[in-house]
């Protein structure tokens, strides 16, 4: 074996050590620190505050930006196991973690290098956290905010229906339609603020919803904002989202495979105290399917390994399999999983949020063609 071959094998394998390292890490956190106040998170915005810093403090907050911004730089595949991770113990915690992950892999492809030395290396232990609003770019006819071109950037209208973290996040990444049909992508403040131009942004009271409350979500109006150049991330081309939705239709899966790990733990905890036997064939049954399902979402990962209408029906298996074993949860837990503080309430209530979470129509039809069958 040659030096410059060794070398790189030994680098190959500490990078691969630091990185099972890094989930110990993350896991025995959550675990100690998150699990026993899963509750408290699902409600209180101070407690899911005090978790997020808890991650900060660890370096779990930019794992796929690349070390050289501040980042832990983590492999797609230990990415994908610490997504699972995340909402094994708190749905709420997993949700905006997401938030603040998508804009940093925003951040760390975008060209405009002054954003990047604004915001990336400030990302990992949490002095800055940021939160993304483009969702409504998926909707189907008038656009919903728009953005005009002006001398030195955009003047961007409209309502944002769906932005989560405020209070938490100090901004956010925004998309807007042009009027030729491309979206502009660009920075503004997740507080109210008012332009010296006249451009204004405000925000509502969060929205009361069925779980993950304590996240935060908001909508967001737009009055005149103008968004100037320097505050760009990209320019994405007509259609750019929907493409990216088909290319990434497995992400929002493992998601669904940590809630169902939820589900289990629930399940399992349940049988040691009722020993009841078909409680037990009940836990087999979906943990064997949980690892055949993760099996074939973790191989699918690989480039062009699968067909886009085959990493369709495994995300909507995700879904499927998340739906049923909450589902078992309750059931277990008779009587008891009536109160709203219950776990096996909570990620019955999680799994809702995972099964519609980043939903486009082919996702929504594959879903429904697996709970009619």
């Amino acid at each position: 074996m040659s030096r410059t071959h060794h070398r790189v094998t030994e680098n190959t394998e500490s990078n691969r050590d630091e990185q099972q390292a890094l989930l110990e890490i993350a896991e025995s956190y959550l675990r100690e620190f998150v699990a026993p106040v899963a509750s408290e998170i699902d409600d209180n915005p101070e407690v899911l505050r005090a978790a997020l810093q808890g991650m900060g403090a660890r370096s779990l907050l930019a794992l796929q930006i690349p070390k050289v911004w501040g980042g832990t730089g983590v492999s797609e595949l230990t990415f994908r196991h610490f997504q699972q991770l995340i909402p094994r113990y708190s749905g709420a915690l997993a949700f905006l973690h997401t938030q603040h992950q998508s804009a940093g892999e925003f951040l760390t492809n975008t060209d405009n290098e002054s954003l990047k030395w604004q915001y990336l290396p400030y990302m990992s232990q949490g002095q800055v956290l940021l939160g993304i609003g483009f969702s409504h770019l998926r909707r189907q006819g008038k656009s919903m905010v728009k953005a005009i071109p002006v001398a030195g950037g955009y003047q961007i209208e409209g309502k944002v229906p769906w932005v989560t973290g405020f209070g938490f996040f100090q901004d956010f990444i925004l998309g807007a339609t042009l009027p030729d049909g491309r979206a502009v992508y660009g920075m503004l403040p997740f507080i109210e603020t008012m332009q010296e131009t006249g451009g204004a942004i405000t925000f509502s009271k969060p929205m009361e919803l069925g779980a993950m409350s304590s996240t935060n979500t908001v909508t967001a109006e737009l009055t005149h904002w103008f968004l100037p150049e320097e505050r760009v991330v990209f320019i994405k081309p007509t259609g750019a989202i929907h493409e990216n939705d088909r290319k990434n239709v497995l992400n929002h899966g493992f998601d669904c495979l940590g809630n169902t790990r939820a589900g289990l733990d629930i399940i399992e905890a349940v049988y040691q105290t009722k020993q009841l036997p078909f409680i037990k064939q009940a836990f087999d049954a979906f943990n064997e399917e949980l690892k055949r399902c993760q099996s074939a979402m973790m191989a699918a990962l690989t480039p062009d390994s699968q067909s886009c209408e085959e990493r369709l029906q495994l995300r909507a298996w995700a879904i499927n399999l998340a739906q049923r074993c909450t589902a078992a949860a309750v059931t277990v837990s008779s009587g008891a999983a009536n109160y709203r503080h219950h776990g096996a309430q909570r990620v019955y209530r999680e799994a809702l949020v995972f099964t519609v979470l980043g939903q486009t129509r082919a996702v929504m039809e594959a879903t429904l063609a697996q709970l009619v069958n």
